[in-house]
């Protein structure tokens, strides 16, 4: 059941808790464990509460020395009356694992046999581990011990006090909020370290032993260089002890914050090559949680309307500290490719939504706020908002904030009122129309030259008609020219306020020669759809490969792919582009966003006739690139990935496969044999044979979700019956190999074979839903939805299940964002 927003309120008046203590006993071979709690608070004498609690058994329950009937815990609250002022519930129970991800994670690994727990109690979860106030405004302690198999670890947010005879004991943690009390417990393995009085550890499964050893340098090195950072930018130093980092399987997010134990997801230690991009991604991750110890954890929302607060400020911190203090220095670039893309889809969905909600009506609203809007356009809100006010200003407004705020909770307005004090600036306007409004402005340059020189460039400014806001922009136009050598360089780049109005002039640039490219928002100052004049558009193609500086040619690719995802330019051109360009791209994250983006606008904006030879300029693109590719570095193994995805030549892949024909340097390792199978059994020249060959070659965790996934990508109808059957009603299958199966599921390569799953999504998902909860229902109803199924059909199938009432909000969202890509993607095959 979700909270409410009114029930929060009403629950916090009444209600102040000081501590958790918390004993779990995971050492019955079951599904389920033993928890043991004494919840301590103060209350309004007289007044009524609940507790979260979800419990599969009830063995006693007390509360101030008195029983409280089983009875009581119903419907997943444990309901008290008569409450004293000072009061200490004590409750034992028997409590379910889960393997969706939520609550106490349950793991059994294929590699070895060795179990593994994390717990996750992520927006409202708590209940299922212990009953539990669980919302961020109601603060405590957490005083947890455990009881686990002798030869287990057990780390946790607070510092070790003892393990011996399998009994593990923590120190009391500061003020921390519900969701944010974690654990992690198995025979992992650990590499320690210390820095700046700080002690560090790293845990993985044993599985991954070695490959954590052969990456421990890197992560410490990473971690120390951001911890300095922070700690020059804040006068609060890291407040949490320990910083322990564990890589958890089948973890949910990408990482989660815990204080004093952050818990990625274990595919961040690489058992495979793998490009700088990836490793630059996993510095970012590391950054971006490490963040959280201020923005979240030293101070939280008190209540999720301010996610932002948490995941905006992560978002640009995590990839500002990692471009400044570690050895990745182009994270700008990735968010500009990257990040941002992401904050722009989900700012022109139906499902659009302010980056600071004036209301989240309760914890299902929230889950779905955690988007691209909450990261990535909220970061680079504050990008923008640090252009206009000055760093300086910026973070001193922001240690005003914590000094405030410390180990407890704030709001926008606290954090506006700290960085106005700090700028004088008064931040209401500007809140108004970048926080409280949605959706996202279109910048377009209008330009007016004679005689070789311009006489007038102005930028005009547009917004939906469902969402008139214009917006105050500071951007930086550069003016870009061939140089004798050939390049394309900067001559000067202007920086410009662009008023909220239609039309904006910028200063400083009539009377200047006309460049070869003039580029809107140089420097990725602002956020907003950027479109460039018709002279540099049609100059795309012979500049972008010889601009230099690869944070302008992302916002070139960007500006480009955002155009044909809207229909105002042909997929065909993409294609093009591509084919010319990206074989001489030096940039990483520029060639496998690129890959990965047009391959899915193929998929989707090419009709069925269409789409081969447009695959095919794709596949040539990766495979020039491929060519032209130091042996052994990352654009080699970018280029490859793309080539193997895109190309239908499977006597290649195969020879690969059988070590044949393979370019000098590229490593044809676990990973990218999954990669190679699943193209040929999507292709229909590979088969369940080959499928379990592997398996059995690669007995792993990775290895297993791989097989799944290709096991769904078969072209047979018995697999796919089963595939489906998988994803809608198995729920003794995890989290992540409901989701893997569910992303192979649907090929473009097998419409007539998939016809028929079609109307059975849109009748069966919403009985999915009732069997799958949070965010592996939601993944799970996205990665089967059948987006590559363009066609009116499915958008009336979609339109009538968006009519029931009944409807569950998460699916909802889901279909009303699918359906409105599909009525895009439709748009732009009737252009042309």
């Amino acid at each position: 059941m979700p909270l409410t927003r009114a029930e929060a309120a009403e629950r916090a008046a009444n209600v102040d808790v000081q501590e958790y203590e918390v004993h779990l006993d995971v050492t019955a071979d079951s599904d389920t464990f033993v928890s043991r709690a004494v919840v301590r608070f103060d209350a309004r004498p007289g007044a009524a509460t609940f507790l979260e609690f979800e419990p599969v058994a009830i063995e006693s329950i007390t509360l101030n020395g008195e029983a409280v009937p089983a009875s009581a815990a119903t419907s997943g609250r444990l309901h008290l009356t008569g409450l004293a002022e000072h009061n200490e519930l004590a409750v034992t129970a028997t409590m379910h694992y889960s393997n969706t991800g939520e609550g106490l994670h349950k793991y059994v690994d294929p590699a070895d046999g060795n179990t593994y727990l994390y717990q996750h109690l992520f927006i409202n979860n708590a209940g299922r581990v212990l009953p539990a106030f669980d919302q961020p405004d109601l603060k405590a302690s957490f005083k947890l011990s455990v009881t686990a198999p002798e030869h287990w670890k057990v780390a946790a947010n607070g510092e070790l006090i003892s393990a011996e005879g399998g009994h593990w004991q923590f120190a009391p943690t500061k003020p921390i909020s519900t969701y944010l009390a974690s654990l992690f417990a198995g025979p992992f393995h650990a590499v320690t370290d210390e820095h700046d009085g700080i002690p560090l550890a790293l845990y993985v499964r044993a599985a991954l032993a070695e490959h954590l050893d052969e990456q421990a340098e890197e992560l410490f090195t990473i971690t120390k260089q951001c911890l300095d950072r922070y700690h020059e930018m804040f006068d609060i130093r890291y407040p949490f002890g320990h910083y322990q980092q564990a890589f958890a399987p089948e973890f949910n997010f990408g990482a989660m914050e815990y204080p004093g134990l952050v818990v990625f997801r274990d595919e961040m230690i690489y058992r495979s090559a793998v490009t700088e991009s990836q490793r630059e991604s996993r510095a970012n991750v590391i950054a971006h949680e490490m963040a959280h110890m201020w923005f979240g954890d030293l101070v939280t929302m008190a209540w999720w309307d301010d996610l932002w607060l948490n995941e905006s400020f992560a978002e640009y911190l995590g990839t500002r500290v990692a471009a400044e203090a570690t050895r990745f220095k182009g994270t700008w670039t990735t968010f500009a490719m990257q990040r941002k893309a992401w904050g722009l889809r989900a700012d022109q969905h139906p499902s659009t939504h302010p980056v600071a909600p004036a209301s989240v009506a309760d914890t299902d609203e929230a889950l779905l706020n955690f988007d691209g809007i909450s990261y990535a356009k909220g970061a680079a809100t504050l990008k923008q908002l640090v252009a206009w006010v000055g760093d300086d200003a910026f973070r001193a407004g922001l240690n005003e904030h914590f000094a405030a705020h410390a180990y407890g909770n704030a709001t926008l307005a606290d954090l506006l009122g700290a960085l106005a004090k700090a700028s004088g600036r008064d931040l209401s306007s500007w809140a108004e129309v970048w926080l409280r409004r949605a959706q996202v402005n279109t910048l377009r340059l209008s330009v007016s030259a004679a005689d070789g020189h311009y006489s007038g460039v102005s930028v005009l400014q547009s917004a939906p008609a469902a969402y008139p806001t214009l917006r105050p922009h500071k951007i930086g136009v550069g003016l870009y020219d061939r140089s004798p050598e050939g390049a394309v360089v900067l001559r000067s780049r202007v920086e410009a306020e662009v008023a909220p109005s239609d039309v904006s002039e910028i200063p400083g640039i009539s009377g200047e020669a006309t460049a070869d490219l003039l580029l809107l928002n140089d420097g990725d100052l602002t956020y907003a759809k950027i479109r460039l004049d018709d002279a540099s558009t049609a100059a795309v193609p012979t500049v972008l490969p010889l601009v230099g500086d690869s944070l302008a040619r992302a916002v070139l690719w960007a500006s480009m792919l955002d155009s044909v995802v809207d229909g105002e330019r042909p997929v065909a051109e993409l294609v093009t582009l591509v084919l010319t360009a990206l074989p001489v791209e030096t940039e990483v994250v520029i060639v496998e966003d690129v890959l990965r983006a047009t391959r899915s606008l193929v998929d989707r904006y090419s009709t069925p006739e269409t789409r081969p030879a447009a695959l095919e300029l794709v596949a040539q693109a990766a495979d020039r690139l491929l060519a032209v590719s130091e042996p052994g570095g990352s654009r080699q193994l970018a280029a490859a990935r793309g080539l193997i995805g895109a190309t239908v030549d499977t006597a290649r892949l195969a020879g690969w496969l059988a070590g044949e024909g393979v370019p000098p340097g590229l490593p044809i390792d676990a990973d990218l044999r999954w990669l190679i199978l699943y193209r040929l059994v999507v292709l229909g020249a590979a088969g369940r044979d080959e499928i379990e060959a592997e398996f059995t070659r690669d007995r792993s965790a990775t290895g297993e979700q791989w097989a799944a996934r290709c096991r769904a990508g078969l072209p047979d109808a018995e697999a796919k019956a089963a595939a489906w059957s998988a994803i809608v009603e198995d729920v003794s299958l995890s989290n992540r190999l409901v989701e893997m199966t569910a992303s192979g599921f649907w090929q473009a390569e097998q419409l007539d074979l998939l016809a028929p799953y079609v109307p059975r999504y849109f009748a069966e998902m919403p009985a999915m839903m009732r069997v799958r909860s949070g965010m592996s229902a939601e993944r799970t109803a996205g990665l089967a939805y059948p987006e590559v199924v363009v066609d009116a059909e499915t958008r009336r199938l979609a339109a009538e299940l968006l009519a029931r009432p009944d409807l569950d909000p998460i699916l909802r969202r889901v279909v009303e964002d699918t359906d409105d890509d599909m009525r895009r993607a439709l748009e732009a095959r009737a252009a042309g």
